[in-house]
């Protein structure tokens, strides 16, 4: 009797959790298990938002669950495999409805050697995986008729970096293909929101590299611009005032002088 009203009482809960997610304030956030991902994640569990979070790695975000409960869901989601988007379906099913996703997940080396490996995996990660995520939100957004979708992409895809190739590249096409459904929606009558996203450097896993990075942003003061950019559903944000005069002057140099330039960190 005592385990058939706990499990009774736990069906409410879980039932009272996806109502919540239906009427307030609910997003999945793709890459959430460090860095910018888990920064922002911490922020709008604190403002009371309830999230569906995907990474490879669960660990940190079982700690969220734990430490935010009745707010957080959580899959194990690699982007790079082929069905992946099921999963990323299946967790949004079960948040019951959402309005945002929001996709941080990426991969990215300088590559001066032009390493195979590399670059394949950077393209495999930010260019197909982002595809089949972001292409799985659009859809189910689609369905709804309205939504928002915010990706994290970078300065580094303004114009083509000869000491990142795949990664400057992948992150110029992340850009370009939400424009592209940014339009898309427009001519479909959907009312969906976007938000491209371009920190420049931030001192994550991504840059354990040992070398030394200018203007170097703490992932804390990214994920406060970005839930800024999301809440106010600004189109494109360059983070920090140095990054938009560097990104402008860079769009001022025409092709011929770009190559001779030499535009890296070591």
């Amino acid at each position: 009797m005592g385990a058939l009203i706990y499990n009774k009482v736990l069906a409410m809960a879980n039932h009272t959790e996806t109502q919540k997610a239906k009427h307030g304030l609910s997003a999945v956030i793709m890459g959430a298990s460090s860095g910018i991902g888990l920064e922002v994640a911490r922020l709008l569990l604190r403002r009371g938002w309830h999230l569906g979070l995907a990474a490879r790695r669960t660990e940190p975000l079982a700690a969220l669950s734990r430490e935010y409960p009745g707010q957080v869901k959580y899959a194990s989601i690699d982007i790079t495999e082929t069905g992946s988007e099921a999963l990323l379906r299946r967790l949004i099913d079960e948040m019951g409805e959402i309005s945002l996703y929001l996709h941080v997940s990426g991969v990215g080396w300088q590559n001066m050697a032009l390493d195979a490996d590399k670059e394949l995996t950077t393209v495999q990660t930010n260019a197909l995986g982002f595809t089949r995520m972001v292409g799985e939100a659009y859809r189910y957004f689609v369905s709804r008729d309205e939504g928002h979708i915010a990706v994290v992409s970078s300065i580094a895809g303004t114009k083509g970096l000869g000491a990142a190739p795949a990664y400057s590249a992948t992150k110029a096409f992340d850009a370009t293909y939400i424009e592209a459904l940014e339009q898309q929606a427009h001519m479909r009558g959907k009312n969906i929101h976007f938000t491209d996203i371009r920190p420049g450097f931030v001192r994550t896993a991504l840059l354990g590299d040992g070398r030394r990075y200018p203007l170097l942003m703490s992932p804390e003061a990214v994920a406060r611009a970005i839930v800024g950019a999301v809440l106010h559903r600004r189109h494109v944000v360059v983070i920090d005032w140095r990054y938009r005069l560097l990104t402008a002057l860079w769009r001022c140099v025409p092709r011929w002088l770009w190559r001779r330039m030499k535009v890296s960190n070591g």
